[in-house]
């Protein structure tokens, strides 16, 4: 089994791959519905933590009980880093230009420096990609590719060339979606859960960033 130096000691072998406002200036239109990115702000915190812990937790069951506290919970988390507003720290949300010409948020992704653990042999600091989410009616319309293109350009912006996310193994969909975007599969992440409660694995994945011109 090869494992990559790069990643923790609990890495393994890579699963099969799957077949297949100045920096952040308006994307042409995705089918019919044109978005726009933009930075977040205050006022769209409650719409964010709906689209948030609507597309990571699931309102059967027993989440569905203590759904509003989690919801609560991103709402706070996500209210705090908009308020320490590190200098590599950045919220994009993609709104969708209504006839009415009343914007609605549609989707968002966040973007910050990350310290890697002490025993993972990673730069020490590295521009890490985290809660992209869609609403599930504008899903497959071109949203979240224009939220990870924005953060690229950010990305090289703060004078780096390279970009990295996790994905769980069985999330399929966004596997696709960044499989198409150009990322790369690093490494396999395993954890307690998943070795003793069969829990899905973590796909670190890379993208070095080719800067235009």
């Amino acid at each position: 089994m090869f494992v990559n130096s790069w990643f923790s000691f609990f890495a393994s072998q890579a699963p099969e791959p799957l077949p297949l406002e100045e920096i952040l200036e308006p994307f042409p239109p995705a089918r019919t519905i044109s978005f726009t990115i933009r930075t977040a702000q205050g006022y769209d915190l409650l719409n964010l933590a709906e689209i948030l812990a609507d597309s990571f937790h699931d309102r059967a069951g027993f989440t569905g009980l203590i759904f509003p506290l989690l919801r609560l919970g991103i709402y706070e988390d996500l209210r705090n880093r908009l308020r320490s507003s590190p200098p590599h720290y950045a919220c994009l949300v993609a709104v969708a230009e209504q006839p009415v010409e009343q914007e609605e948020l549609i989707g968002t992704i966040e973007l910050a420096l990350k310290l890697p653990p002490p025993w993972q042999f990673r730069p020490p600091h590295y521009p890490y990609i985290s809660n992209l989410a869609v609403k599930k009616i504008y899903r497959r319309q071109g949203a979240a590719m224009q939220l990870l293109a924005a953060c690229e350009r950010l990305v090289m912006v703060w004078g780096f060339e390279d970009l990295y996310l996790h994905v769980l193994e069985n999330n399929y969909e966004a596997r696709r979606l960044y499989l198409k975007a150009g990322y790369q599969l690093q490494g396999v992440e395993h954890s307690w859960w998943s070795w003793l409660l069969g829990q899905p694995k973590r796909l670190f994945l890379h993208k070095h960033l080719q800067p235009s011109g």
